[in-house]
């Protein structure tokens, strides 16, 4: 017969575990790196006429991420929560523009952004595997 105090202890163990292990998930390394890269690139193409997205690229690189935000216990209201969060949007909005301007992006020149987008793709970065130059 199992005892109920082994039982109980093991229940908040294993519950311990796992909140121990889940911090809010834009703070996870992987997705804020993942998601920053995709921001960049998205203001990117959106500046620069020259470049485009790859959208296949970025549909699946968005597919893997997500799989492995569930592969972490995360949920996909977890998920979704951090996608539509105020406070999440402005975090990574904030290390988008500090990117772009440590990279040499002035606002309203397309041609810093196209220079920075071909270098994206001539590095093979993550930002420059979602962008195709036109």
């Amino acid at each position: 017969m199992i005892k109920p105090t082994a039982t109980l202890l093991a229940l908040f163990l294993s519950v311990g575990a796992q909140a121990a292990v889940l911090q809010p998930l834009e703070d996870n390394p992987r997705v804020r790196g993942e998601f920053l890269a995709a921001a960049v690139g998205d203001e990117i193409r959106k500046n620069c006429p020259t470049i485009s997205a790859r959208m296949f690229r970025v549909l699946r690189k968005a597919n893997e991420l997500e799989d492995y935000a569930l592969s972490l216990g995360y949920s996909r209201d977890d998920i979704k929560e951090m996608r539509k969060s105020p406070a999440a949007k402005a975090r990574l909005k904030a290390l988008r523009d500090a990117y772009l301007v440590r990279n040499g992006v002035t606002k309203g020149d397309a041609e810093s952004y196209c220079r920075l987008g071909y270098e994206e793709i001539e590095k093979n970065s993550l930002t420059g595997w979602l962008l195709r130059a036109n």
